[in-house]
C-alpha cells in the first residue's frame, strides 16, 4: 500500500526570500528498512518510491492527486515561523 506524506514547503535557512513559499510537496513514505551495502557501506533499500516528491501549488490539488491515484496520505502541518526582531545594536547590550 502507498502511503504519502503530504506538507507544506518550509522555508530553508539561507534562503532569505520568499521563492517557492506556499508550494505542497507529496512524498512516500518508506516501506523498508535501510541497511549498509557490503561493498561500498553506503546506506540504501529496494524501496525507490521515496525518491518521488511532487510539488503542488495548492493543499487541494495535492489531495486531489492522492485520491485519484489511490495513495493513502496524511497532512503534516507546517510548523509556525518565530521571528525575533532585533536593531542591531542590541547584540552589544
Amino acid at each position: 500500500m502507498n502511503v504519502a506524506r503530504i506538507s507544506e514547503l518550509d522555508r530553508r535557512t539561507t534562503q532569505a526570500g520568499r521563492a517557492n513559499s506556499g508550494l505542497w510537496l507529496l512524498e512516500f513514505e518508506r516501506k523498508e528498512a535501510q541497511r549498509p551495502d557490503p561493498l561500498t557501506g553506503w546506506n540504501g533499500s529496494g524501496d525507490t518510491k521515496t525518491q518521488v516528491r511532487i510539488t503542488f501549488a495548492t493543499k487541494d490539488e495535492a489531495i486531489a492527486y492522492a485520491e485519484r491515484h489511490n495513495i493513502t496520505y496524511h497532512l503534516v502541518p507546517a510548523t509556525p515561523v518565530k521571528l525575533k526582531l532585533q536593531a542591531y545594536a542590541d547584540n552589544f547590550r
